[in-house]
C-alpha cells in the first residue's frame, strides 16, 4: 500500500490484523499514537509493534513444507 500521509512507517493495526485484514494505521502527530480508521484501535509505536509480534505467532510455520503426515 502506498504510505503517503501515514505515520513514519506502515504499520499494521493489531486489532484487524487478528481477523486477518491487512489495514494500515495513520499516526496522529499530537497525541503521538497510530490510529486505525476501520476499528477505532489506537496506541503506541510500542504497543502496537508488541501486538503485532503476537499476531505473527500464527504464521510461524509459513514457510515450512510438510512432506510426511502421521495419521496413522
Amino acid at each position: 500500500m502506498a504510505q503517503a500521509g501515514k505515520g513514519r512507517l506502515n504499520y499494521r493495526c493489531p486489532s484487524c490484523f487478528m481477523r486477518d485484514l491487512d489495514i494500515d494505521m495513520f499516526y496522529d502527530k499530537e497525541k503521538k499514537e497510530y490510529y486505525c480508521i476501520r476499528c477505532q484501535y489506537t496506541g503506541s509505536e510500542e504497543d502496537v509493534l508488541a501486538k503485532n509480534e503476537m499476531v505473527r505467532t500464527r504464521y510461524g510455520a509459513m514457510h515450512i513444507r510438510y512432506t510426511k503426515f502421521d495419521f496413522d
